[in-house]
């Protein structure tokens, strides 16, 4: 514990009262602020609670069914070596890759495990063989480095010029799909977008349906990465129409960490190219040739079955509502507060549970490191430093299911602290 932090009040504990629950005593909450319920929710994860930890956007930590389930499937993996790797892991995988297109309302021949959303994207973006040289592609601010990185890299890979907007700060619902709009119409040569369903920057979450059917009518593809939406949020992934998508499993479903998944539609697969020529699965149309992973981590693979069981007794739709119920709890409360800017709008259909703060001013990388460092010193709760808005860095705030009410209340008397501070 800090010496002096606000941990020593009501969320250390709250926190220290949690104990292991039973997966099979779970109680559905009544609602997202059920703290009784959500309390019990809490327990079947084993985090430690030294520090208020609202940093779970680089993974999500594993709920104790799925951390128990790895432990086996390692220790099987293990047991049965190559004997079951050659002759029985295909058809688990398998399996686990059928709930998983069950869970997002497509095919499995549309999906194709990877390690992260990264390797997904970069497969989809790198093999995408539409362009030809003095066509565009189109990036935002908002969108992950590493896939920035790639749609550069098509600069010298293909020939085309790279467009790049900043997303509008604050946004608007009407003001994002006007920025692409814009962007496309000032560019007509563009012929791919990037989009990010939920920044990792900010949090912010783009009415990407409408973005992919405006860009759709001009005749532009999008390459969507959804790697902090899937289990974030709850959203119809077929009232998308997206036709090319990387997705995390290790974020907010919970699955070890190094697994993801890569989706192209059926009737687009040729528009990817096969990874380096692979030919593995023969058909020149299996998804599967686009990504070459090697030998994958198979424990990690075959845990995503019961990460996927343990999201479907959640519901998406509680999840989603509990992540925004601690997004609101300080965002909304303290929007315009002091010093205080929160990045994400008030309009609940652009925002999830992440959700990204600066003060007043404060812009610069080191000014945004320096306020994490003094919430972790100063108060215990851990945050993390985001650079890359072209507005200004800014601290990101990322609840989980297991975040306490209390651990939140902590967060707002922090914050008020430093933002009434002149």
């Amino acid at each position: 514990m800090l010496t002096g932090s606000l941990l020593t009040g009501a969320a250390l504990q709250a926190g220290a009262a949690l104990t292991a629950v039973p997966a099979e005593s779970f109680v559905r909450p009544a609602g997202a602020d059920d703290e009784a319920a959500w309390t019990r929710i809490a327990g079947h994860y084993g985090v430690a609670r030294d520090v208020v930890q609202l940093e779970n956007g680089n993974f999500g930590i594993m709920a104790r069914p799925v951390l128990a389930a790895y432990a086996r499937h390692t220790e099987r993996v293990n047991e049965q070596g190559s004997y079951y790797t050659r002759r029985g892991y295909a058809a688990d995988a398998g399996r686990i890759l059928q709930s998983a297109a069950a869970l997002l309302g497509v095919s499995a021949d549309e999906l194709v495990f990877t390690r992260n959303a990264t390797e997904a994207l970069q497969a989809l973006i790198g093999g995408y063989n539409r362009l030809r040289p003095g066509d565009a592609v189109l990036y935002a601010d908002l969108d992950y480095d590493s896939m920035q990185t790639a749609m550069r890299w098509l600069h010298s890979r293909r020939g085309v010029d790279v467009v790049t907007i900043n997303l509008p700060e604050p946004a608007t619902h009407q003001g994002l799909i006007d920025a692409y709009e814009q962007a496309l119409q000032a560019n007509p040569r563009i012929r791919l977008l990037l989009l990010t369903h939920v920044s990792h920057r900010t949090g912010l979450m783009l009415p990407l349906a409408e973005i992919i059917a405006m860009a759709r009518a001009r005749g532009v593809d999008a390459i969507v990465d959804a790697a902090h939406s899937w289990g974030q949020a709850d959203f119809n992934f077929a009232a998308l129409q997206a036709d090319f998508v990387g997705f995390n499993a290790h974020k907010w479903l919970g699955a070890p960490l190094g697994v993801g998944l890569a989706y192209i539609r059926k009737s687009r697969v040729a528009d990817i190219d096969a990874f380096m020529g692979n030919d593995e699965y023969g058909d020149p149309l299996d998804v599967r040739n686009r990504v070459h992973t090697g030998t994958a981590n198979f424990a990690a693979v075959l845990s995503l079955g019961e990460a996927l069981d343990w999201h479907r007794t959640l519901g998406a739709s509680a999840k989603a509502a509990r992540l925004k119920y601690l997004r609101d709890s300080w965002a909304e409360l303290l929007r315009g507060y002091g010093q205080l800017q929160v990045l994400t709008p008030e309009d609940a259909r652009l925002s999830a549970g992440i959700t990204s703060f600066r003060l007043r001013g404060r812009t610069g990388m080191a000014d945004n490191a320096a306020i994490a460092r003094q919430l972790l010193e100063r108060f215990g709760v851990f945050t993390v430093a985001r650079s890359g808005v072209a507005a200004g860095a800014c601290v990101r705030v990322t609840p989980a299911l297991f975040t306490l009410r209390a651990e939140i209340d902590v967060l707002t008397q922090a914050l008020k602290a430093m933002a009434a501070a002149p």
